[in-house]
């Protein structure tokens, strides 16, 4: 086995302040949606960690998407231009989830510094990370001060609709968090992902590697190009 660097420092703070984060999002919203069936912590608490967590999540996202706007990893989030191949990779993924991982057969996909995402993973986050995420904190911020943001609130169809947005978003983060964690458990081991996002280093075959190296020699020489 050999190893590839492909979370780098920033990255692996920015996970798992957002793990941490939106798991206390979910817990205190728990909290907070309903009274009386779940009471780890007064409503006040709840309200109060639910609102300064929200602010620490949003300037985290920020620190994101300054570092990969600001860096040559913005590549791992750039889409496959060729939409056949894109579709055709992506249902390849989605019979190795679905089918192929139960018989024990290899990946279609094979990590390298500027692609960790396979399609499926990389059409999703896309959605997600610049779409689902910005809309859920947008929420949140008006639900926050409705009277402060009351113009934006009426203009968007008032509380109710604001609330419904927010709990949607909210129920699609409870699913998506322990789906999350199973298909991290799907490396070559079950800890390798994990292992990955702490230290930063994925382990992969030695030919993979190779790939992996001939792929960043050929992103540096495209930049070189285009200087």
């Amino acid at each position: 086995m050999a190893k590839v660097y492909i979370n780098p420092l920033p990255v692996r703070i920015w996970h798992w302040t957002n793990a941490l984060g939106f798991v206390l999002m979910v817990l205190t919203g728990l909290q907070m949606r309903y009274i009386g069936l779940v009471d780890v912590v007064s409503f006040r608490t709840a309200v109060v960690m639910h609102n300064y967590v929200g602010f620490v999540l949003i300037a985290n996202f920020f620190l994101w998407l300054g570092f990969y706007l600001t860096s040559d990893k913005i590549k791992v989030y750039l889409p496959e231009l060729n939409v056949r191949k894109h579709f055709a990779a992506t249902f390849q993924q989605m019979y190795f989830y679905g089918y192929g991982i139960f018989r024990g057969e290899p990946s279609p996909f094979h990590v390298t510094a500027y692609s960790k995402f396979n399609p499926l993973q990389s059409m999703f986050y896309q959605v997600m990370m610049m779409f689902i995420v910005p809309v859920q904190f947008y929420t949140g911020l008006l639900l926050w001060d409705v009277a402060r943001f009351s113009g934006q609130v009426n203009f968007l169809g008032g509380v109710r609709v604001i609330d419904t947005v927010h709990v949607l978003i909210f129920a699609f983060f409870m699913f998506f968090i322990p789906f999350h964690v199973y298909l991290a458990t799907c490396g070559h081991t079950p800890t390798a992902h994990f292992k990955a996002m702490i230290f930063g280093y994925e382990d992969v075959e030695e030919h993979e590697a190779e790939a992996a190296k001939a792929a960043i020699a050929t992103a540096t020489a495209k930049d070189v190009r285009q200087t």
